[in-house]
């Protein structure tokens, strides 16, 4: 199965050695090749060479990038020697497709720096990132200045670029389902749609009394059937859940999960309490668990920046994202924290066969017969990349902090959706939460991305980004 689309350039200037184009050509397609990807490029015959060298070239290059647009979600240039940067820069400004790029230079040789092989591709780079700024392109680089394009090194960079690419063309355009209004209480997830527009994402709402009623009247036996047994597949329901619950549990699930199909969204956020308890007498994590893990993440207490946030890790990461508070501190170890949920985990978090409850706070007053739903456990050891967009209503702008820990396997003493965290000066981090008034709920997703999230976010989406190392 092809995973991406990636635009390619190979450019040239007249008095270096042309015989390197067609080497290039060839390793870089065998590369995506190998790697999975599909490419759009100009034949070998329609320009010269098959390089991109004049306006009237950049202007048959674009052409066929604006004829794949739809396919393209980033372009990689190569230097295979110092390169005609106009041309490629035309070729990116008549294209005009808004998606990142990779720029690319191949290493000399040292025993090839004779007139017939040298590449000073080194200098050509710093040539064409020059011209890119001045037209306001933003690019990204490859790990070292030069590398050859058979190099793993290079591989590293396209994967990397890859990652950078779907949270750029995925955040761009994405729609987000927010199902019932913020809790009352909670001011802190209050944002702004009209910046979020503004950066091509749009929120889509519905009053949770339609979900509700939905819910009520859901008329298909079959699939309430099918989605109880789904639910006794994905954990170990306690034993004091009856069937009457389960049914009104899959009821609950199939209206939500329907809703934000039928909105076409990519991500949602639900009024998780107190309404649905009092007006239904259920929980939503359940709910809001296996569309996470299903690839659709959603965020607790209708936080439609958390699941932004939530949308990018998946992206970024290929790999199911959490909405956690940070919310204890643990012993004295001032870099370790526990974060936790009531909660909506996805199932892949946790480190083993989860319990699928009532909600502990909430059900204590509101009746744990009412609050049947939430998703428990220890989330298991491993790498992390926590995660956090907000809407700054003052600065008109989107701002994120990124940063990577380890989920630690300590167990807690407490109950809920827990994680022991552990963030490298941690309390450093916690300043800069709360001195630049961010929320209290951040994304964590498995693997280390957070270099992918700074760039996409910083780079390509205009947000401002604190990156913690």
């Amino acid at each position: 199965m092809i995973k991406q689309t990636f635009g390619v350039i190979v450019t040239t200037r007249g008095f270096f050695p042309s015989h390197l184009v067609q080497t290039a050509r060839n390793q870089i397609t065998a590369l995506l090749h190998r790697l999975g990807y599909d490419y759009v490029m100009v034949g070998e015959n329609d320009t010269q060479y098959g390089a991109i060298v004049s306006y009237e070239e950049a202007g048959a290059c674009a052409n066929l990038f604006q004829n794949n647009r739809t396919r393209i979600s980033g372009i990689i240039v190569i230097l295979p020697n110092f390169g005609e940067e106009l041309g490629v820069v035309e070729a990116l400004d008549l294209a005009d497709l808004q998606v990142p790029v990779l720029i690319q230079a191949c290493d000399d040789d040292f025993d090839k720096l004779n007139m017939a092989n040298r590449r000073d591709a080194f200098c050509g780079k710093i040539s064409l990132c020059n011209n890119l700024r001045q037209r306001g392109i933003a690019y990204s680089l490859t790990t070292t200045h030069t590398c050859p394009i058979e190099s793993d090194a290079f591989a590293a960079d396209v994967e990397r670029f890859a990652a950078i690419c779907r949270v750029v063309t995925g955040i761009k355009g994405s729609r987000i389902a927010m199902l019932g209004a913020r809790p009352g209480a909670f001011g802190t997830v209050r944002f702004s749609e009209k910046i979020l527009q503004h950066h091509k994402i749009s929120v889509q709402t519905v009053d949770f009394s339609e979900i509700i009623f939905s819910a009520l009247n859901y008329p298909d036996q079959d699939k309430i059937a099918t989605k109880i047994e789904e639910i006794r597949a994905y954990g170990k329901v306690a034993d004091w859940i009856d069937d009457r619950l389960l049914a009104k549990q899959a009821r609950l699930c199939l209206a939500i999960e329907e809703k934000v199909d039928a909105l076409a969204c990519q991500a949602s956020t639900v009024q998780c309490w107190d309404s649905v308890q009092n007006n239904y007498g259920c929980a939503t994590c359940l709910a809001m668990s296996m569309m996470s893990e299903a690839g659709k993440p959603s965020a607790c207490e209708s936080d439609v920046t958390g699941a932004v946030s939530m949308l990018a890790a998946q992206l970024a990461a290929n790999a199911a994202p959490a909405l956690l508070d940070w919310n204890n501190n643990l012993r004295d170890d001032r870099d370790c924290c526990i974060a936790l949920h009531c909660s909506n985990f996805p199932k892949s978090f946790f480190a083993a066969d989860i319990e699928i409850e009532a909600l502990d706070v909430l059900g204590s007053t509101l009746g744990k017969e009412n609050c049947f739903g939430a998703v428990k456990g220890q989330v298991a050891a491993g790498d992390f990349t926590f995660f956090r967009v907000t809407t700054d209503d003052t600065a008109g702008r989107l701002r994120a902090y990124v940063g990577e820990g380890r989920f630690q396997p300590e167990p807690l003493p407490t109950k809920g959706g827990l994680a022991s965290v552990r963030v490298e000066r941690l309390q450093e981090l916690l300043q800069y939460i709360c001195n630049n008034g961010f929320e209290h709920h951040v994304c964590f997703v498995r693997g280390r991305v957070a270099d992918v999230l700074d760039e996409a976010f910083r780079l390509y989406l205009g947000a401002d980004v604190y990156r913690h190392k």
